[in-house]
């Protein structure tokens, strides 16, 4: 499937207002946590019992409150960012490695090879993921590790679907017979011919499953699924603050929000991304 360019000259392209907005909120959140620790030394682990459930915006030390324990909840959010944002793009880059490479050479090579990785494909689709979450941290446990691996392998097939699809009509180009004809290996024909032709796609589902994984890891870590709860995360800080939502609301709400922002800018990303790519919609 061959990638139709945008006509327009990039400084329109960037001016486009979910462009704008798609990168501030992401680009905010990713400096934050960056600076997260020049900010907040202490990890958002120093408590103040003193100030325990501080209101927000009553104090300049804890602008947005602080939680059952006196921990910054700013401190906490920020941190935890770190974690969800860890989650989101480590999984989603290790789904794509390994669900390019299947598809590419379920795609190609087709046969045997397109059999068994697609039907491995099918069994895994037709499993529910919350009932595969639930065997697999049942059986290796929980942790940040065993969360990026689990998503890993459950989420290698639509890459690898969306790869095969593009491939298997990308084979029978001419390009493609010209370079088998005078004698280029298989692997340069994929890596130099059909590896390119597919990228575009691939950016553009990469962009959505990161904001799509920051929400999965928060709903596992929130059913106690994720990583451990002694690590600051946005799931585990709406879990924590579950029993407090009539009388400490921000506990629960900032983290709510910090969800929603960063989904959102990247949701955005994507969508800005998609029309770049093909304006003509039909990625």
């Amino acid at each position: 499937m061959a990638i139709v360019e945008d006509s327009r000259p990039w400084s329109r392209r960037l001016r486009n207002l979910e462009f704008i907005l798609g990168a501030v909120l992401t680009g905010v959140m990713v400096l934050a946590v960056l600076c997260a620790g020049l900010l907040f030394p202490d990890g958002g682990e120093g408590f103040d019992l003193t100030a325990r459930l501080l209101p927000p915006f009553q104090s300049w030390a804890h602008p947005l409150g602080t939680d059952p324990v006196g921990r910054d909840v700013l401190a906490r959010v920020v941190t935890g960012g770190g974690i969800s944002l860890t989650v989101g793009f480590a999984s989603v880059a290790g789904a794509v490695v390994l669900g390019t490479l299947a598809g590419l050479v379920a795609g190609y090579y087709r046969g045997l090879w397109d059999l068994v990785l697609m039907r491995c494909a099918d069994v895994q689709q037709a499993l529910p993921f919350i009932l595969i979450a639930l065997t697999f941290i049942a059986i290796l446990g929980g942790g940040l590790d065993r969360v990026i691996f689990f998503m890993i392998v459950s989420q290698w097939v639509q890459y690898a679907r969306l790869v095969r699809g593009s491939v298997l009509s990308l084979r029978e180009s001419e390009f493609v017979q010209a370079a088998a004809a005078i004698g280029v290996r298989d692997h340069r024909i994929i890596l130099d011919h059909l590896l390119p032709n597919v990228l575009g796609p691939i950016i553009i589902l990469m962009t959505l499953n990161v904001a799509n994984n920051i929400l999965l890891e928060s709903s596992l870590t929130f059913l106690g699924l994720g990583v451990d709860p002694l690590i600051p995360s946005w799931g585990g800080m709406l879990a924590d603050g579950r029993t407090y939502v009539q009388t400490a609301w921000w506990i629960s709400v900032f983290p709510g929000l910090a969800i929603m922002l960063t989904v959102l800018g990247l949701n955005l990303l994507g969508d800005w991304l998609r029309d770049v790519l093909d304006p003509t919609g039909k990625l």
